[in-house]
């Protein structure tokens, strides 16, 4: 297991505020080399606590549906449909929930057509589904990758290979 100490911590902050943030300045900030924020990242990055990502606005880039699927599957189909989802360009994020639905997806299409389609089309053909329920976003007042409050400090143990 890899520990993460204050100084990862205070790198991943300054890292969510700005992620093109250079090595030199982090290093300036947190009063330690260069070497080290460098030392540090790259173990982060290898021990996958963290990944660069770039992260876009939907709309700006003609996507202007975002809808939540919740879905019931067929006992033992759980794995299969959901592997079958994660082929799918539209669909961000799956995951096993407990609850009414055994799979929630988010998705973005560019109209309500397409998320119409998606569903007649793409999840009519997935063997295994019994049920979907789809909700569409109507307003947004969060979305943040950030999981590190300023002020706030964890020291979290991370599992190795997983």
């Amino acid at each position: 297991m890899t520990k993460i100490d204050s100084l990862d911590t205070s790198i991943l902050k300054l890292l969510q505020e700005n992620g093109k943030r250079s090595y030199t300045e982090m290093a300036k900030m947190l009063e330690v080399s260069e070497g080290t924020i460098r030392t540090r990242v790259n173990r982060m990055l290898n021990d996958k606590i963290f990944e660069f990502i770039i992260h876009m606005d939907p709309n700006k880039i003609g996507l202007q549906v975002q809808a939540i699927i919740g879905i019931a599957t067929k006992l033992g189909y759980q794995e299969q449909v959901a592997n079958r989802l994660n082929q799918c360009k539209e669909v961000r994020f799956v995951g096993v929930f407990s609850g009414r639905h055994d799979l929630i997806l988010q998705a973005y299409f560019k109209n309500n057509e397409a998320l119409v389609d998606f569903v007649n089309e793409e999840l009519a053909q997935l063997e295994g589904i019994d049920t979907v329920d789809v909700s569409i976003e109507l307003k947004q007042y969060k979305d943040s990758f950030s999981y590190i409050a300023n002020g706030e400090e964890h020291h979290e143990y991370v599992e190795e290979n997983s």
